[in-house]
C-alpha cells in the first residue's frame, strides 16, 4: 500500500455509489464527488429525453432548452423541423402577426396591376412608394379607395400626420 492513500478520505460517487479514493484538496473545492469520468459525464446531464414530435425518435434537450421552449415542442434535426411547419403553418386569420388585412393593401395594388408611380410627384421607384387609402380607412381595402404614392408624398397629404 502507497504512503499517500493514508491521507486521503476513502468516498463513496454520488452516482453510481463506488468506493474511491479522494484527495483532501479536491473535496475541500467540492470536486471528488464521482469515481470515474464515465460517472461524471453521466452525473452532468440533468437533462430529459423527449420524443421528436414529427417522427417520434427520442432526443436529448438540457435543462436550458427546456426552459427556453415556448412551444415545448423539440425536432431531432431541421428538416423534422421543416416537416412540422409546413403542416401546421398559420396564415391568413390564424397569424400571431394579422392585422386584419390591413397590411395587404401593396400587394392588392400589385395584383390589380396598378402602375407603382407617385400619383403626386411621379416617382417610380417602388422601395420609396406607399400605398394611401384615399378616404383613410385603413380597412377600407377596394382598388378604388387605393393609390401609390412616395413617402413624402404621402407625409403631405396627411399634412404631416401620418397614422
Amino acid at each position: 500500500m502507497h504512503v499517500y492513500y493514508m491521507y486521503m478520505p476513502n468516498v463513496g460517487c454520488i452516482l453510481c455509489e463506488n468506493q474511491f479514493y479522494a484527495k483532501p484538496r479536491d473535496l475541500k473545492k467540492g470536486w471528488g464527488k464521482y469515481c470515474s469520468k464515465d460517472c461524471q459525464y453521466k452525473g452532468q446531464h440533468t437533462g430529459e429525453w423527449k420524443n421528436c414530435d414529427t417522427c417520434t425518435n427520442k432526443v436529448y434537450r438540457t435543462q436550458r432548452e427546456l426552459k427556453s421552449s415556448r412551444s415545448e415542442k423539440f425536432f431531432c434535426n431541421k428538416s423534422c423541423l421543416a416537416i412540422w411547419k409546413n403542416t401546421h403553418s398559420v396564415k391568413g386569420e390564424h397569424h400571431p402577426n394579422w392585422k386584419f388585412g390591413e397590411a395587404a393593401y401593396r400587394d392588392i395594388m400589385l395584383r390589380y396591376k396598378k402602375n407603382p408611380v407617385c400619383k403626386g410627384c411621379g416617382i417610380s421607384n417602388l422601395r420609396v412608394l406607399i400605398v394611401h387609402h384615399i378616404d383613410q380607412n385603413r380597412k377600407n381595402n377596394t382598388i378604388k379607395n387605393l393609390k401609390w404614392l412616395c413617402r413624402n408624398c404621402h407625409y403631405l397629404e396627411h399634412k404631416g400626420k401620418t397614422f
